[in-house]
């Protein structure tokens, strides 16, 4: 029997992705993202979870697996592209936690980026190392890194193809946190955030992702249209009510 290389767990309102190719250090290859879309298009239909987790076996990942695609021609890379699943995540309808430990490596810190929050210990070892193959970043690097963490240090660091460790990540601005167990840290935020209204969290997702790709104005005039929608819900008439009578909302997501 197969083992999978892509593993889901689902505990209450929280869904566990696990890299799991950990003799290939979590390498990336076509049939991981493809199980990894397919992983994703399900937990955007299921309404009780509401963060997903992205993690990997020992290592978070350690790249692309280059081996399965040094005959393609350019147009065939082009066509297999890790984007189309990294988009997905990016803009995924719930919150996106990367929990990194040890490499995560070019294609690795590709998907890392593509979530919305990310969580390491102090083994994480981040970096985009394709210029020391003569290649570049070619699944959102580098678009995503400059939008975090600035274009000078972003240059700095696909120029170079040099890791940074996790202290220096924090200071970036590439991790959130850095803990000692950053999957039981990961968990307790999805906590948190799984409290949290549903449509407001969608909303506000697609705002903080629109301003960066939309002309000011008009991403303002998104974020009112996001408002009123907000404040259409059961859930606002909840937030509200719970205020008024000092006590914790119950968010159902309509």
């Amino acid at each position: 029997m197969t083992e999978k290389n892509v593993l889901l767990e689902i505990e209450k309102e929280i869904a566990v992705i696990t890299i799991n190719r950990p003799k290939a250090l979590n390498a990336l290859n076509f049939d991981m993202i493809t199980d990894l879309e397919q992983i994703l298009i399900g937990l955007e239909k299921d309404d009780t979870v509401r963060v997903v987790i992205i993690t990997g076996e020992k290592h978070f990942a350690a790249g692309a697996d280059i081996s399965g695609m040094a005959e393609f021609s350019p147009d065939e890379v082009r066509a297999y592209s890790f984007r189309h699943c990294f988009n997905r995540i990016e803009n995924f309808p719930k919150p996106m936690i990367a929990v990194i430990s040890g490499f995560a490596l070019g294609g690795g810190l590709e998907l890392a980026l593509a979530c919305d929050l990310r969580i390491g210990d102090k083994t994480a070892k981040l970096g985009l190392p394709e210029i020391n193959l003569g290649l570049l970043p070619g699944a959102g690097g580098t678009i995503r890194l400059p939008r975090l963490i600035g274009a000078a240090r972003a240059k700095e660091l696909i120029f170079s193809g040099a890791p940074v460790d996790a202290e220096v990540a924090l200071q970036y601005g590439l991790l959130n946190k850095i803990a000692d167990d950053p999957l039981a840290e990961a968990k307790k935020m999805a906590r948190m955030l799984a409290s949290k209204p549903p449509v407001s969290l969608k909303m506000a997702k697609q705002c903080v992702n629109m301003a960066f790709d939309v002309e000011g104005v008009k991403a303002i005039e998104f974020e009112s249209v996001a408002f009123a929608y907000c404040f259409a819900t059961e859930d606002r008439r909840e937030g509200v009510k719970a205020f008024a009578e000092k006590r914790a909302p119950k968010f159902t997501g309509k």
